[in-house]
């Protein structure tokens, strides 16, 4: 008799290879991501970390399986790397003006400040 579920992964294959476009694109996404979960477990006890935690909650103890999960998720997907590094270095730079907005609002509101008191 045949089950819904043969396989010890909850999230079927199939969908995974969806989400990653093919076998080796899965292999190299999942891979990466593990090892940031580890990474981040292993500096639990540690103090500030920069590894990213799980993105979904998950009984798994394997860190290979916890990445499936979340691939299945749609919570990590793969990108070009030259698009994501285009698309963080345009979010450093909408950060960075966003910040010189601020001190300029900042810097015009003290000098109102200061004429206000004259």
């Amino acid at each position: 008799m045949a089950h819904d579920s043969e396989t010890m992964m909850a999230t079927p294959i199939e969908d995974l290879l969806e989400a990653a476009g093919s076998k080796f694109s899965l292999v190299t996404l999942a891979s990466k991501r593990a090892r940031q979960i580890n990474a981040y477990f292993g500096q639990l006890g540690g103090g500030m970390g920069a590894s990213i935690p799980p993105q979904v909650t998950s009984v798994a103890h394997k860190p290979l399986t916890i990445a499936f999960e979340e691939i299945g998720a749609g919570k990590i997907v793969l990108g070009d790397p030259a698009v994501v590094a285009a698309a963080e270095a345009e979010a450093a730079a909408a950060a960075a003006a966003a910040e010189a907005d601020i001190a300029a609002a900042a810097a015009e509101k003290a000098s109102d400040d200061g004429k206000k008191d004259s």
